[in-house]
């Protein structure tokens, strides 16, 4: 096997051997000895692939040789899928995992890839003055240092199936002759498992990440420009919305006041072939029950007194697009009965008239209320809510939107600090659990007006607790409300600072106490004026 150097060639004749923590010259007639001391970690990993074949064992022997016996900074395994193209690091030492989940490689990218792709050895022996090495994993922050680079391919025959790479500190870079050796006869023992390892798992693998790479581009597809949030619930809404946009199927969406029925019937039309076409909002709960029919329907000339000339109604007005009947459990039966015709034949006539009109329309209809029991209870007529209930959607409370709710609320933060042109950055750990605990009967609509109020009330560039409606507020300060607006502000300023100082260290007690200014005993005892616990944090 031949070896590739960037920036210095090794020398072929001179052998080197890790002694201590530096590595030395030898005479020729001790190089035995100093394979002689690695002949019992190469026999325990030799042992391993021979007794059951597994990469696991195998590699956590290789590991233990890199840190104890080699002497490494960081070593990595980097295994190459041949289904997806990309080269990964399948397990290392001295990276966390997120610095492993950033290296990944495609073929002939950094060294790494040049290794995969050419099947040698590459030695770089000194790092920070080497332009391709990439860095991808972001491990490297002092590249000034005298760190050299060694990657050697792991090869079954002429197959590469990814490659071993190990950082060291390195005074001499001819000694890294030695690490060649040493790496390449550990690849060719592991080379049979890691070949076993990814016949079963790299199948498995690509779906994994085709599977990850088709939920993101479905989540991206059916997500509205117009709706906020990224909860299950609400990705199961933006499916059912893809779904139906593109047929004509009248919809019924169901759901609490305040949750956003308008949003998605407003998502419905501007994502159907009907997008250039009208869309038109009727809010049955805004009209008297006199000027209903007169509103949805129109009248004709001298209809009534008063109509002075012809008026088109809501439905025509319509024609080609889309219309969006809101609260129709408002609707008085004799309405109900009009509106059931024009969901079955899409004719009416206007008031005063005789001709029929013929409007080419999607209904959209929504309400809060539950229409199976109006419907028992002879409130609401039975045969419109099955024409009305072809295609339910229901909306779910913002109780049940999880993390969404800190979504929306930045959203609004954002909406608002333009409005009033504040400078709010960011907000509070303490109002964000505040936001969380809070049960929402409101819904969306109150948390946009809870947002609204706390920012008039901002004073600095954060959102805090005591800028939230007392009802929102934890237990502790809602119970105080019969003490005076000074000692309830002041309670509230005190716990969230504590809350924030605790969540900066991570439940560090001694630390938040420093910068909190107090003793860790007075932190302690405030701590448990409020009910907090520092295991919390953590």
């Amino acid at each position: 096997m031949s070896e590739k150097s960037f920036g210095t060639k090794l020398a072929p004749n001179i052998q080197f051997c890790f002694l201590g923590n530096e590595y030395k010259q030898l005479h020729p007639k001790d190089n035995s000895k100093c394979r002689g001391e690695m002949l019992a970690p190469l026999f325990q990993m030799s042992k391993a692939v021979v007794e059951n074949e597994s990469l696991t064992d195998s590699l956590s022997i290789l590991l233990k040789i890199m840190r104890e016996d080699m002497g490494v900074l960081k070593g990595m395994i980097n295994l190459y899928n041949s289904k997806t193209g990309k080269i990964f690091i399948h397990d290392s030492i001295g990276l966390s995992e997120e610095e492993e989940n950033r290296g990944i490689y495609s073929i002939g990218e950094g060294i790494t890839g040049k290794v995969v792709e050419t099947g040698e050895p590459i030695v770089v022996p000194k790092i920070s003055e080497e332009p391709v090495f990439l860095n991808r994993t972001k491990s490297l922050t002092e590249r000034g240092e005298d760190i050299s680079f060694v990657c050697i391919p792991i090869l079954h025959g002429k197959k590469v199936l990814g490659a071993i790479s190990i950082e060291r500190k390195c005074a001499n870079p001819k000694s890294l002759k030695h690490d060649v050796e040493m790496l390449g006869v550990i690849a060719a023992m592991i080379a049979q498992a890691v070949e076993l390892y990814l016949l079963e798992n790299e199948e498995r693998h690509f779906f994994k990440l085709e599977n990850e790479r088709l939920k993101l581009a479905l989540k991206e597809k059916f997500h509205p420009a117009n709706i906020i949030g990224n909860s299950k619930p609400m990705c199961e809404v933006y499916c059912l919305i893809d779904k139906i946009a593109k047929t004509k199927t009248t919809v019924l969406i169901l759901g609490e006041s305040g949750v956003g029925k308008e949003l998605v019937a407003n998502a419905i039309h501007y994502n159907s072939m009907e997008a250039n076409g009208p869309f038109v909002i009727f809010n049955c709960a805004a009209l008297p029950e006199s000027i209903i029919e007169s509103e949805l329907f129109g009248h004709e000339k001298g209809a009534f007194t008063g109509a002075d000339k012809i008026r088109k109604g809501r439905f025509e007005e319509a024609d080609g697009g889309t219309i969006f009947i809101d609260e129709i459990g408002e609707l008085s039966l004799p309405m109900q009965a009009k509106l059931l015709r024009v969901l079955q034949e899409r004719t009416f006539e206007r008031i005063g008239g005789n001709k029929p009109i013929k409007v080419d329309i999607r209904v959209i209809a929504a309400t809060n209320k539950d229409l199976m029991r109006m419907v028992e209870e002879g409130a609401f007529r039975e045969d419109l809510y099955y024409r009305l209930n072809v295609f339910p959607i229901m909306i779910p409370p913002l109780r049940e939107r999880g993390s969404d709710v800190i979504i929306l609320a930045e959203h609004f933060v954002s909406k608002f600090v333009k409005r009033f042109n504040k400078e709010i950055k960011r907000i509070s750990t303490t109002v964000q659990e505040m936001l969380l605990a809070y049960s929402w009967p409101g819904n969306v609509r109150e948390l946009e007006n809870v947002i609204e109020r706390a920012i008039i009330l901002s004073e600095d560039n954060v959102v805090h607790g005591y800028n939230l409606p007392l009802s929102l507020q934890t237990p502790i300060f809602s119970s105080t409300s019969f003490k005076s607006d000074l000692t309830t502000k002041l309670e509230s300023v005190e716990y969230e600072m504590i809350v924030e100082a605790l969540t900066n260290h991570k439940g560090n007690m001694s630390l938040a106490s420093q910068e909190l200014g107090l003793t860790r005993r007075m932190l302690g005892l405030r701590m448990a004026k409020f009910g907090l616990n520092y295991k919390k944090f953590r």
